[in-house]
């Protein structure tokens, strides 16, 4: 148990990682085995990506209406409408990201390019646990639905079995997934276009029922009624935030046109179907929120067929809707499992279609767990769903903000107005705040079960901190058994010092010293590895920034925990020699990161294969 000294004084062998050296390689193009094969996988057209993410958010036809007139009365229809228009400022926050850093993870993705890492994991942790709520509760209440048309199916069985067959499409691959979600998506939309069709027959044949709930006073005053049926009415865009999370499995352009797709068909079913349970039932029946609301609908304008038809697609749509669920949260735990942010293990792919099956089980398991441990009652989850959502949509608007102001020089296709974004973002806290207001029970579960989720993650954060504290236990307790005590000293330390192994990349294209030392600062603040390489790509030693070395070095000195190499590569910067150098030095894309390109960079930020910008 030997202690290392360096000029600083004494200190334990994790806190001094060695002086850093300078390299150089004149041919790493030339010097690497074979020519480089980007690997080729089948994206997501524009009508398989829109019905993974379109199933999730228009199954919440199936509820929005009865939910929004419990609080608006027969003001439903123009609330939903005015969420409509909430959504459609959204498409523009999220195209705007979405086309300046194509990457999955969503909000975690935006929040870890614009602050840091921590922050970024607590966005994820809300993703992850709305994503649990949305899958457990549309698995569910699709087997409910599903229980009408079979009376003798066990829902709770069931349920966990459509969790099963879901986590095994995603196991098969997300193409073969997509096109089980493009089927039940066109079979929601003509069922939910037949159903409009035939209720709005008989409502302008006899408008009298509308006439009378119309006319029937709203139950409070007005602004309340507004303020409460708009927070329930937030309900119904859930699930527009999924698209973001597998971006990178969309062939390019794509995302965009799932958000414009997305919104056409919220604003046109949500209100339209709102007006027209007013046409057809009693205001009292509709507030009462009935959970079949839409087959009552169908059995009033044409008869039982209709309402076993709506059933069979409620079963569908809501089963659509798990899938959504297992497709988005691949994209985000891969991407965090890439940043060291959950375990390095869930990035294992299988052999047999090279998907990653491990988060596929993990997330199958926790859904499961949540369903054991609620003996399959799952109304408190409801409520920690809405806030995760609406917290995630808040975030992701605050992105937006961050982006625009500190990665400004950020190449995008699209933008939003600074108008845009903070009505947006208003609008979401309105409906958060509502929400909190009409059942505040439900922030105090919201807050266990985020902390719970959040806790995981927090172990990998302080994952060193944790072999800290177990190796001064351990120096404690077994101090008298040397044999013993040096075995787990050991055994720590090696793992400690396979963590701090994992170097980072930073690539400069000066010798600036405050830009040198934030890359420094922020790669102790945001990872747990103890080596930063930084490189200098090259064409002429005669660009090489003389004081770069020296930069470097005298950095390296004010941060002994650190160590500082430098590289110069002759070549040109771009994707293939980032792959290329990513392959030499056998270092990830994902833990190399840039300064903020300007708008002559001639390259795409997706282009790089999940290089990071960070300055």
């Amino acid at each position: 148990m030997s202690e290392i000294a360096n000029p600083n004084g004494t200190v334990e062998p994790w806190e001094f990682a060695g002086w850093g050296r300078a390299n150089r390689i004149t041919n790493l193009l030339g010097s690497t085995q074979g020519p480089s094969r980007p690997s080729h996988k089948s994206l997501l057209g524009v009508w398989r990506a829109t019905a993974i993410c379109g199933n999730d958010i228009t199954s919440s036809v199936l509820y929005v209406s009865a939910l929004c007139a419990a609080q608006a009365g027969a003001l439903a229809p123009l609330v939903l409408l005015i969420v409509a228009g909430v959504l459609y400022l959204y498409r523009k926050v999220y195209a705007e990201v979405g086309s300046a850093l194509p990457l999955n993870g969503g909000t975690y993705t935006v929040l870890l390019n614009t602050t840091n890492k921590r922050v970024a994991a607590a966005a994820a942790c809300l993703t992850l646990l709305s994503y649990m709520a949305t899958a457990v509760i549309s698995a569910s209440e699709a087997m409910h639905y599903a229980h009408n048309l079979w009376t003798g199916l066990d829902v709770f069985a069931a349920t966990i079995g459509i969790l099963g067959v879901f986590a095994f499409l995603g196991i098969i691959g997300i193409s073969e997934s997509a096109v089980v979600a493009l089927g039940i998506f066109v079979f929601h939309i003509a069922t939910l276009t037949l159903l409009t069709v035939a209720c709005a027959f008989i409502v302008v044949r006899d408008p009298s029922m509308l006439v009378d709930n119309w006319h029937l006073p709203t139950t409070g005053s007005l602004p309340k009624a507004l303020f409460f049926g708009f927070a329930a009415a937030m309900l119904g865009i859930s699930g527009f935030e999924s698209s973001a999370n597998f971006i990178e499995e969309q062939e390019p352009g794509v995302f965009p046109k799932t958000l414009r797709n997305m919104w056409i068909a919220i604003s046109i079913f949500n209100p339209l179907i709102s007006l027209l349970s007013l046409g057809l039932l009693p205001l009292a029946e509709i507030q009462q929120v009935p959970p079949d609301l839409l087959a009552r609908m169908g059995e009033v304008a044409v008869g039982r067929p209709l309402g076993l038809l709506v059933s069979t697609d409620a079963v569908l749509v809501l089963s659509g809707a798990v899938l959504t669920s297992f497709v988005g949260v691949t994209g985000l735990m891969r991407r965090m499992a890439l940043d060291r942010c959950l375990p390095q293990f869930l990035l294992q792919e299988n052999r047999w279609r090279g998907t990653n099956h491990w988060i596929l089980l993990s997330f199958f398991g926790l859904c499961v767990s949540i369903l054991l441990i609620t003996e399959g009652r799952i109304d408190a989850l409801a409520g920690v769903y809405t806030l995760a959502f609406l917290s995630v949509m808040a975030l992701f608007a605050i992105g937006n903000m961050l982006l625009k102001t500190r990665r400004a020089r950020l190449p995008r296709a699209v933008r939003a107005g600074w108008p845009t974004v903070t009505t947006a973002l208003f609008a979401v806290l309105l409906g958060l705040v509502g929400n909190i207001l009409l059942d505040p029970i439900t922030l105090e579960i919201f807050e266990g079960y985020f902390a719970a989720t959040a806790a995981l993650v927090a172990v990998m954060f302080l994952r060193l901190e944790i072999m800290k504290v177990a190796l001064y236990l351990s120096r404690s307790f077994v101090e008298k058994l040397n044999t013993a005590s040096s075995w787990i000293y050991n055994a720590i330390l090696g793992q400690m010092e396979r963590v701090n192994q994992n170097a980072m990349v930073y690539f400069t294209k000066g010798d600036s010293l405050v830009t040198l030392n934030q890359a420094a600062l922020y790669v102790l603040d945001n990872e747990q590895t103890s080596r930063l390489m930084v490189v200098h790509v090259y064409e002429d030693e005669s660009q090489i920034p003389p004081d770069l070395a020296d930069h470097l070095k005298l950095i390296d000195h004010l941060y002994p925990q650190l160590r500082i190499d430098f590289l110069a590569v002759k070549g040109v910067f771009g994707p293939e020699l980032v792959e290329a150098l990513s392959r030499r030095l056998r270092v990830p894309k994902n833990a190399m990161f840039i300064g903020t390109p300007g708008d002559r960079f001639p390259h795409r930020i997706d282009d790089l294969g999940g290089v990071r910008v960070i300055l």
